[in-house]
């Protein structure tokens, strides 16, 4: 079975308006809920074997805040494709995975992130996760899915969990 994990990044700042979008800094807030999900990726057990990251300032910067509260740190690429990509363009680089990784995670931005995730929830998703994202896919939030197969057949899955960083213990 296959593990997909999908991070929105954590809350940027947009306190300085002469910054490219591309290079919006993290916000407080962000720091502060980054190292949750890391810690919580932990404490499940659910270490990506490859992390797929947009280049962009603030996915990096989430990235670098989760990957250190794992208790080992997975291989990442940061592909230019994941940066304002749409559910499409995702779905492409998850598609060219290596099938001997059995957990990819995937920090990007919305609205391709959501899409994606409304996209795959497939039957047998979990209710209550469903219901939250349907809601929204707020910054730091996670998306859990899993699915028999390979990387490069993903068309659905089941979604397990929708966490939010307000759902975390802080």
């Amino acid at each position: 079975m296959r593990q997909l994990l999908l991070l929105r990044h954590a809350k940027s700042s947009r306190d300085d308006p002469g910054l490219d979008d591309f290079d919006r800094p993290l916000a407080e807030r962000g720091l502060k809920t980054a190292p949750l999900i890391g810690r919580e990726l932990a404490a499940r057990d659910w270490v990506p074997d490859l992390a797929l990251v947009s280049p962009a300032l603030r996915t990096r910067d989430t990235w670098r805040l989760v990957a250190a509260e794992l208790p080992m740190h997975p291989r990442s690429v940061f592909a230019e494709a994941l940066y304002d990509a749409s559910a499409a363009d995702i779905l492409s680089q998850l598609r060219l995975a290596d099938p001997s990784d059995g957990c990819l995670l995937v920090v990007g931005h919305n609205p391709g992130l959501e899409d994606l995730a409304k996209q795959l929830a497939g039957s047998g998703s979990e209710a209550k996760a469903r219901k939250r994202l349907e809601e929204k896919f707020p910054t730091a939030a996670l998306a859990r899915f899993v699915f028999d197969g390979d990387w490069s057949g993903l068309t659905s899955a089941r979604l397990t969990h929708f966490l939010r960083p307000r759902d975390l213990s802080q």
